[in-house]
C-alpha cells in the first residue's frame, strides 16, 4: 500500500514523534511505501485565503465555489496541489496528532480546510446527479487511521468517562471529515496518559501501533451507515424503524457494531 502519514506535533522528539518514526519503519518492513506531511516542520499555512485560489482580494470570496473552480482549472496554490498529489497517491491516510481541547491542533484543521476542497474531496456527484458523501465521495477507496495522544486516563475517555468516549470525541473527524469524503475509517488508536508516560508506556504504545499497522490493509472499518445505503430519508434523517427510540451519535453505526443502538 501507499501510505501518507499526516503528522501534526510541534516537537519531533515527543512521544508522537517517536511513534511516527517507529510506525513508518514498521510499515516499510511490511512492504508498504510511506510519504510524510510533517505540518510543523513544513511550516504549513493553515489559513484559507484568496491566494489559495488566485482570487481577486477586492471581490467577495465564496470559498466553496472558488475552490472548486481553482481545482478544476489546476490553479490552486502550489502547496495545496502538492498535498492533494500525496492524497491521490495514497491508498491509506494516517492522521496523527495530540488531542487538544477535544480536537485537532489548528495547523491540522487548516490542512483539511485548504486541501480537502470542493470538487476534490467532496462536492462530487454520480451519473444520477446525487451528491456523494458519507461513505462515497472524492476519496472513496482509501483507508484512514487516526492516531492520537491524550493526557487523560483511559477510563476518562471511556463510555462513561467524564471526557466522553474516544470515538464520540473524534466523531467530527472520523465521520464528518474522513467518512464524509468516502474513506473507510478504522477505529482510532488513542494513547492515553501521554504527558506522564513511562518507558514501559512508550513500549506498549509502540506495540499497539504495530498491531494496528500490521492489519492496516485488512482491518474492518467502523461500520458507519452510508448516506446512499437506504438508511436515511430524503431529509437525511435515519428512518424511524432503525434504532427506534435511540438518538445520539451511535445510531449512525450499523447495529453489528457493539456501540450501536438496536435496529
Amino acid at each position: 500500500m501507499n501510505v501518507l502519514w499526516l503528522f501534526a506535533h510541534p516537537d519531533g522528539r515527543s512521544l508522537n514523534g517517536a511513534l511516527r518514526d517507529h510506525g513508518a519503519a514498521t510499515l516499510r518492513r511490511d512492504g508498504h511505501h510511506v510519504r510524510h506531511s510533517d505540518l510543523y516542520a513544513m511550516g504549513w499555512n493553515p489559513v484559507v485565503g484568496p491566494a489559495d485560489f488566485g482570487h481577486d482580494p477586492s471581490a467577495r470570496l465564496i470559498v466553496g465555489a472558488e475552490s472548486q473552480r481553482a481545482h478544476a482549472a489546476g490553479t490552486l496554490a502550489p502547496d495545496i496541489r502538492a498535498e492533494q498529489d500525496k492524497v491521490t497517491w495514497a491508498d491509506a491516510l494516517i492522521v496523527q496528532f495530540p488531542l487538544w481541547w477535544y480536537g485537532m491542533p489548528a495547523i491540522l484543521k487548516g490542512w483539511f480546510d485548504r486541501v480537502f476542497v470542493q470538487g476534490f474531496a467532496f462536492g462530487v456527484t454520480d451519473e444520477r446527479g446525487r451528491t456523494l458523501r458519507y461513505g462515497d465521495g472524492g476519496l472513496a477507496g482509501r483507508r484512514a487511521l487516526v492516531v492520537t495522544t491524550a493526557g487523560a486516563r483511559p477510563t476518562g475517555l471511556g463510555p462513561r468517562g467524564v471526557h466522553g468516549a474516544s470515538e464520540d470525541v473524534l466523531f467530527p473527524l472520523l465521520h464528518g471529515t474522513l467518512f464524509y469524503t468516502g474513506m473507510d475509517v478504522l477505529p482510532p488508536l488513542v494513547v492515553t496518559g501521554a504527558d506522564r508516560a513511562t518507558e514501559a508506556d512508550h513500549a506498549a504504545a509502540a506495540a499497539a501501533l504495530d498491531a494496528r499497522l500490521h492489519t492496516l490493509p485488512t482491518a474492518a472499518p467502523i461500520p458507519y451507515r452510508a448516506e446512499l445505503g437506504g438508511d436515511y430519508d430524503d431529509d437525511l434523517v435515519l428512518r424511524p424503524h432503525l434504532a427506534p427510540g435511540h438518538t445520539g451519535l451511535h445510531i449512525h453505526r450499523h447495529p453489528a457494531h457493539p456501540a450501536a443502538g438496536a435496529a
